[in-house]
């Protein structure tokens, strides 16, 4: 299916809706019926009728064919915000007494989900290196339901091979899913490696312009369909249509912007190899990097994101260099249109540094400013930096 028709065509009636170039915000929360038995017909089969905007919604629903199709899945499911698509996932698939296997270091709120929330209910859960498939192997057990992936990783972008681990899954009969955030649609596509459901959070990526929240969970129609028979409408996290209008109109540009982002980030981190004030960078798409070959297998391109480690040893000269930055936002999420930065130094509270993550990295968003003008500004930041 061609993408410009994903984008621009698909799912849209505007023959339905005045002619309307941009699509209407259906902003209702019920849909009425003529009849009794149409009204039967809407409670038997409300994952397909627009009845109850808690369920469905014509706004909603036009996303949620784009994305499916933008993953090559059947189906989509649309949520509140990312952390949402992750644990409706997640528990359509596992019950009391039965085993997940993660990768270690996922995003904060999916790792407190792992660790704290599935516990509380019979779930175990065991972390794992996932830059190794044999490490998801090893730590399988006879309840293993699940197992999940987030590749690359949230802050040190460490990958998984996709491909081998979906093998393992389906050899022992267990389900799969990944979190694709990092990537967006357009660069990597995990159902085509065998992935059950794949997840995005919105918000980043697909929305694009730091506005609107979202989360969506793609596989197939019968996976899709419990999901919403189940964990979606039982627990209400649903997307309004004010914000899947606006994520919407994100997608519009999501090519162009994309197209953007990856060609200004390879010249950002280009410079900062130059730099005697940086240790590392942690970017699996430089040739130096022990899953180079593998990005490039998964990946279509690069995105925005990777993190540098300072080389100092005092967290006094990472605020610094943050705090000098005047054109790079600091913020926790990322894939507006504005640069950001994200300091493991943050959780630095009161002489006590509460994290797994060195303080001295520095998590990096490129968006859609002029590379020149990222680089002078993290230029003068180091220069201040190593004149401390």
């Amino acid at each position: 299916m061609d993408i410009s028709y994903i984008l621009n065509e698909l799912g849209e009636d505007r023959d339905s809706y005045f002619n309307a170039v941009a699509p209407p915000i259906v902003q209702t929360s019920n849909f009425a019926c003529r009849t009794v038995e149409a009204m039967r017909y809407a409670l038997q089969h409300e994952a397909e009728v627009d009845f109850y905007t808690r369920g469905n919604n014509p706004t909603v629903d036009m996303l949620e064919k784009k994305i499916a199709a933008l993953e090559g899945t059947e189906h989509a499911i649309a949520f509140g915000s990312g952390i949402a698509a992750v644990s409706a996932a997640v528990l359509s698939q596992v019950r009391a007494g039965d085993h997940v296997v993660c990768v270690k270091k996922p995003y904060t709120w999916t790792n407190k989900l792992m660790q704290r929330f599935l516990p509380r209910f019979g779930v175990e859960v065991t972390m794992v290196d996932g830059t190794d498939p044999a490490n998801y192997l090893a730590a399988t057990q006879p309840n293993t339901v699940l197992y999940f992936l987030e590749s690359p990783n949230s802050f040190t972008f460490e990958l998984q091979d996709i491909a081998a681990i979906a093998a393992l899954a389906k050899e022992r009969g267990i389900c799969t899913v990944i979190d694709n955030s990092f990537a967006s649609p357009l660069f990597q596509n995990p159902a085509s490696m065998g992935i059950d459901l794949v997840v995005h959070s919105a918000t980043k990526y697909i929305g694009g312009h730091s506005d609107a929240m979202g989360g969506v969970v793609c596989g197939t129609r019968q996976m899709i369909n419990k999901i919403f028979e189940t964990e979606f409408m039982t627990l209400g996290a649903v997307l309004s249509p004010h914000d899947a209008w606006l994520l919407l109109r994100g997608l519009r540009t999501l090519p162009i912007r994309m197209e953007r982002i990856a060609q200004t980030t390879r010249q950002v981190v280009a410079y900062l190899q130059t730099r005697e004030e940086i240790e590392e960078i942690m970017w699996p798409f430089l040739p130096a990097h022990p899953q180079y070959q593998l990005a490039k297998a998964q990946m279509k391109n690069n995105t925005g994101q990777f993190t540098i480690r300072l080389k100092t040893d005092k967290i006094e000269e990472v605020d610094l260099f943050c705090d000098s930055l005047q054109h790079f936002l600091m913020a926790a999420s990322w894939g507006g249109h504005e640069s950001l930065i994200y300091p493991a130094a943050a959780a630095y509270k009161s002489g006590n540094y509460k994290s797994s993550l060195p303080f001295t990295l520095v998590r990096f968003y490129i968006g859609l400013e002029e590379p020149e003008y990222l680089i002078k500004d993290i230029e003068q930041a180091l220069e201040k930096m190593k004149g401390r």
